[in-house]
């Protein structure tokens, strides 16, 4: 029906816009019409350089275009004063689309800024929209009627059950959408939070040093909960060497049991704050306030960014997997705001604990100290390399060096003689007596 209706249009000369809801039935069309013989352009965001040409001829007499949704979106056909006497563009759906919005904005190529225009959507009781939605109660009236197939309908009915389909898949994606909304709130208030607190370490009047203060007291509590260690429990059973162990660990602070031994809970608290703060502000008096604080800011920026990444990733592994809970019968929201919540919680214990162990183990270096240190080594390596050049060198030289060439085989006696006389051996080094030349010093 489609193809007999383009055929139609196309012999009458009127220029016809195409609308498909996917490639692949873009396709198809192109396949048909080519089978029809039957010129047209295709636009299905795959060739992009040629698709303002095919825009621009799509309004031209006698012109067929095949596009997808996507010529809904923003896209103006120009149309002659020819054309407009043939009627206009004449907009043709192959199928309606789950949402409304797309229909109209595909009609609304045609008739723009007064120009005539035409718009027509076929449709099929195969289409997705009304398979899903009511299609084989239509189906069964159509049988009951004796309509035939590939037969030519135009009805109200249809017409009105194509648009609660529409309106059911709307409110479908409305609430998805919402749903979505609301997960997305959880961690927006968590990304308000964390992005406050994150904008006053960037602002240099941030008093960071009554922060860190603060963190590090809410660390050396943690710490003695861990080493169980509390405030109602007696002193005698207080896990000292567990606490001394962990502070060397993790803070790079040597602590001995005695020094700890036969104090309170509150005293030993306020002991080991107290120690740590000193040992703190001694390294920290090596750098000015100033560099001080950038130090304390820029270290303190990393973990909080680092921490946050960490946590939005947990956070995403969360939301993949919590619609499972509701086969338990309950809220996966509600369980994903409690979960969420205690992430957060552990996210924000994590970046106060951090935050004191790195301020706590890095080491303050001199310029100068540093400068020195290396420029020892780079002489080291100098002398290093110099000591296996000269071994090198020698070695090269014995190798390079000539040997001696003996002849150890004895001539004959007609034979010239080795010293180089010009006489045969017999009559010079081969006589009887005393040895002459090279053979006298062999014998030798």
């Amino acid at each position: 029906a489609v193809i007999k209706k383009i055929k139609e249009l196309h012999k009458k000369g009127q220029p016809v816009l195409v609308g498909t809801t996917s490639i692949e039935k873009n396709e198809l069309l192109h396949k048909l019409l080519k089978k029809e013989k039957i010129p047209h352009s295709i636009l299905n965001a795959k060739q992009h350089e040629q698709e303002a040409q095919v825009i621009a001829r799509a309004g031209k007499k006698g012109a067929v275009t095949v596009a997808t949704n996507m010529a809904g979106r923003g896209v103006d056909i120009k149309i002659d004063d020819e054309v407009k006497a043939l009627g206009g563009l004449f907009i043709l759906g192959t199928e309606r689309h789950e949402s409304r919005r797309i229909d109209n904005q595909l009609r609304g190529r045609a008739g723009r800024q007064g120009d005539p225009g035409a718009s027509q959507f076929f449709l099929s009781l195969d289409d997705s929209l009304l398979r899903i939605f009511g299609g084989d109660r239509i189906k069964n009236i159509m049988n009951r009627l004796g309509v035939k197939e590939g037969e030519h309908i135009e009805s109200k009915m249809v017409t009105r059950a194509v648009e609660k389909a529409q309106k059911k898949v709307e409110a479908l994606h409305f609430e998805s959408r919402k749903h979505i909304l609301e997960y997305d709130d959880v961690a927006n208030e968590q990304r308000k939070t964390i992005y406050k607190f994150r904008n006053e370490l960037l602002n240099p009047e941030f008093d960071i040093d009554s922060k860190i203060k603060e963190n590090r007291r809410d660390y050396i509590e943690e710490l003695l909960n861990e080493c169980e260690i509390f405030p109602e429990a007696p002193k005698d059973d207080y896990n000292l060497e567990k606490l001394t162990l962990k502070l060397k660990e993790e803070l790079k602070s040597q602590f001995s049991t005695e020094e700890l031994k036969d104090k309170e809970y509150d005293e030993l608290k306020e002991y080991i704050i107290k120690k740590l703060e000193e040992e703190y502000e001694k390294k920290m008096s090596a750098v000015e306030d100033s560099q001080r604080r950038e130090i304390e800011r820029i270290l303190y920026l990393q973990i909080l960014d680092n921490g946050w990444r960490d946590h939005l990733y947990q956070m995403d592994i969360l939301k993949t997997g919590i619609g499972l809970r509701g086969y338990n019968q309950k809220d996966p929201l509600v369980e994903y705001k409690k979960e969420s919540f205690t992430l957060f919680v552990e996210l924000v214990k994590s970046i106060k604990n951090e935050i004191i162990k790195t301020l706590h183990i890095i080491e303050l270096r001199d310029e100068k100290e540093e400068e020195i240190k290396r420029l020892e080594n780079e002489l080291k390596k100098v002398e290093e390399e110099l000591k296996s050049q000269a071994v090198l060198q020698h070695k090269e030289e014995v190798e390079s060096k000539p040997t001696p060439i003996t002849n150890t085989k004895k001539p004959k006696r007609n034979e010239p003689c080795p010293c180089g006389s010009g006489k045969k051996y017999k009559h010079c080094c081969g006589k009887s007596g005393p040895k002459k030349g090279v053979l006298a010093k062999e014998s030798t």
